[in-house]
């Protein structure tokens, strides 16, 4: 009796422990394209803003700095203080909502509608039950500085109901450079540690 409550308590432990951990995980799609040289490696980057990210300079510094962990973990340095890179990084992030409805019977979009609880048939009148999903996005173009030419791009993303990914971008930003500097156009599921707070 005693071994098996502490085989259910571990295993119960187990299962919390592992709930846990995924809670501190994202999962993104991501496609990455490629036309990096097999013998080139990585080196000194600086970041390029569109006209629109000058604009809001103080959202594109944020998106900047959750892309320094990935671009570092795939052999990257920021180029030094006024020095040319050998590369140049341009990123961007965006949010997009989606209202959909609640997919039940019972929550018909309007109307009268019929179900039984247990018993005779009643009836009443149901409500529509509007759920908006966001889909969150990352992309990054990675081009030589001297020739302009695009070495390589990759996008990543993941939704779910909430509209901040601020505390999301250096997880999805991980995600989208996990394989550089290989390329697979055909969308894959990456797993990435979130940053803690």
């Amino acid at each position: 009796m005693t071994r098996t409550l502490t085989l259910l308590a571990a295993c119960a432990a187990s299962a919390v422990l592992a709930g846990c951990a995924a809670m501190n995980q994202l999962t993104s799609e991501v496609s990455s394209y490629s036309a990096w040289p097999a013998d080139r490696k990585a080196g000194t980057y600086a970041f390029e803003r569109l006209p629109s990210q000058q604009l809001r300079a103080e959202r594109a510094q944020k998106v900047e700095d959750s892309a320094r962990r990935a671009l570092e973990g795939a052999g990257f340095a920021p180029a030094p203080e006024g020095q040319p890179s050998e590369y140049v990084v341009q990123i961007g992030a965006r949010v997009s909502a989606t209202e959909a409805y609640y997919d039940d019977p019972f929550w018909w979009r309007g109307g009268f509608y019929a179900h039984r609880f247990g018993r005779p048939w009643g009836m009443g009148f149901g409500l529509s039950m509007p759920s908006v999903r966001y889909e969150r996005e990352v992309a990054l173009l990675i081009r030589d500085r001297k020739s302009g030419q695009p070495l390589y791009e990759t996008r990543a993303s993941n939704d779910g109901g909430s509209s901040s990914m601020d505390s999301l971008l250096p997880a999805m930003l991980d995600a989208a450079m996990k394989d550089f500097p290989a390329g697979s156009a055909t969308p894959r599921n990456v797993t990435t540690e979130l940053a803690p707070r």
